[in-house]
C-alpha cells in the first residue's frame, strides 16, 4: 500500500506502507542513532510524535523483548529510508513490519529521511500526517495546519504513567521513589542495582512519596511540556515540596526541566530537539567531554534560575544549551540527557553513582 507523509509547510511525501495500515497526525522528529530502534520505538518520551530515524536501513536485527523500554511502541507513526523485511538475530523473535502491526502503528518506508531531516533543522519541528492511501490529501493538510502541536493540547505525561504506585525489590540496601513522568525501563533496573524501587504516578504527592520512606527520589523522563498546567499543578509542585523536605533529587531530562520550573526558571522549545546517541556534552566541573544519548524537545533557560542556588554544570557542546545542574546546599541533580542510555553510549551511567553519594552525603549530615 502506498502511503503519503503530509507535513505542514505544504510539502508531501510519497512511500510504501508497512506496519498498521492507518491514519495519524502528530509531531514530526528525527533520531540520529544508528541502533536502537527497539528502544526508541518503546521510549515514552516519543508520545503524540512521528519518529524519523536518519539512519537509512532500520529492522535488520529484528525486535528482542528484552530492550523494549516500556508495555508497547510509543510513537504515534515511524518514517524511514528502508525498512528490512528480513532481520537476523538470534534473540530477535518477530521483524519490524510485525512489531508495528502487533502495536496498530503505521510506518512509512522509501522516504528520503536525510531531505527531511535537513528541512526539519532548518523549519524547526513542524505538525505532520502519517496519511495511507485513500486518503484525501488536501484535507489531511488542512487538518495538520490547523492541529495544535501535542505537547499543546494533551497531558501526554498522564498517557504514559503508572496509574498506581508499583514496588519492586532491588539487589542494593537503598530505597528509591521515581516519579514517572514517562519513565523507561532502562532507568528503573538502573535504580534497582542499588536498592528497592517504588514508582509513583506522575500526580503522587510529596507526602505519597515520602510514605515509603525514600532514600532518594527521581523525577523521570517524560513526552511534552514541562509547563504543560496539569504537569505544573502536580509534578512540579511535588518537586518543590520534596526539596523543601530536603529529599534528595535526581532529574532526568523532563524531571531536569521539572525541576528548573519548581525552583522559579523557565523553559522553552528547542527549534528541532536533540534526539540521538551522538550529543557532546561538557561537565564543567573537570573539563571532560561525555557522548550522551539525549530524547527532549524543550529545555531550561539557565540565566532564569541565576539567584536560585543552582550552578550549571554541563552543556551542549553543539549549542550550548543547559545539561546539567547542581544545588549549592541542597542535594539535588538533574541532567538534560539519559545517563542510563540505552542502546548507547554508555559513558553517563556514572551519574546514578553520584546520586547515591549524594544520599549517602546526605545521610552522614
Amino acid at each position: 500500500m502506498e502511503g503519503s507523509l503530509v507535513l505542514e509547510d505544504g510539502s508531501v511525501v510519497g512511500g510504501l506502507v508497512f506496519g498498521a495500515k492507518r491514519t495519524v497526525y502528530g509531531e514530526l522528529v528525527f533520531n540520529t542513532n544508528m541502533t536502537g530502534y527497539c528502544e526508541a520505538l518503546t521510549d515514552p518520551s516519543y508520545r503524540g510524535q512521528i519518529l524519523m530515524m536518519t539512519y537509512p536501513l532500520i529492522g535488520n536485527y529484528g525486535v528482542d523483548p528484552s530492550t523494549k523500554e516500556s508495555s508497547g511502541i510509543q510513537v504515534t507513526g515511524y518514517v524511514v529510508r528502508e525498512a528490512c523485511r528480513t532481520p537476523s538475530h538470534p534473540t530477535s523473535n518477530m521483524g519490524l513490519d510485525a512489531f508495528l502491526q502487533q502495536h496498530g502503528t503505521p510506518g512509512l518506508e522509501g522516504v528520503d529521511t536525510r531531505m527531511l531531516t535537513l528541512k526539519t533543522r532548518t523549519r524547526g519541528t513542524m505538525r505532520a500526517a502519517l496519511a495511507a492511501e485513500g486518503e484525501d490529501l488536501d484535507e489531511v493538510a488542512k487538518t495538520v495546519r490547523t492541529m495544535p502541536f501535542p505537547d499543546q493540547a494533551r497531558n501526554l505525561v498522564a498517557e504514559v504513567s503508572v496509574k498506581a504506585p508499583v514496588r519492586e525489590n532491588g539487589k542494593g540496601p537503598l530505597s528509591f521513589g521515581i516519579i514517572d513522568c514517562g519513565v523507561k525501563r532502562s532507568i528503573v533496573d538502573h535504580a534497582l542495582a542499588f536498592g528497592d524501587v517504588t514508582v509513583f504516578p506522575w500526580d503522587a504527592t510529596a507526602d505519597d512519596v515520602l510514605a515509603v520512606k525514600p532514600d532518594g527520589v527521581i523525577i523521570s523522563n517524560g513526552p511534552g511540556d514541562p509547563a504543560q498546567p496539569d504537569v505544573v499543578a502536580n509534578t512540579v509542585r511535588t518537586a518543590k515540596e520534596l526539596a523543601d523536605r530536603h529529599t534528595p533529587l535526581f532529574g532526568i531530562c523532563l524531571g531536569h526541566q521539572i525541576l528548573g520550573l519548581a525552583f522559579g526558571g523557565r523553559t522553552y522549545k528547542l527549534k528541532f530537539g536533540h534526539r540521538g546517541g551522538n550529543q557532546p556534552v561538557k561537565d564543567l566541573r573537570t573539563d571532560r567531554v561525555y557522548i550522551s544519548s539525549q530524547n527532549h524537545g524543550f529545555a531550561v533557560d539557565p540565566k532564569s534560575l541565576e539567584g536560585t542556588g543552582f550552578d550549571l554544570t554541563h552543556v551542549n557542546l553543539n549549542d550550548e544549551t543547559c545539561e546539567g545542574i547542581v544545588h549549592r546546599d541542597l542535594p539535588i541533580l538533574s541532567v538534560q540527557y539519559h545517563p542510563e542510555a540505552h542502546p548507547g553510549p554508555h559513558d553517563n551511567t556514572y551519574l546514578f553513582s553520584e546520586f547515591v553519594d549524594v544520599i549517602r552525603e546526605r545521610r552522614r549530615a
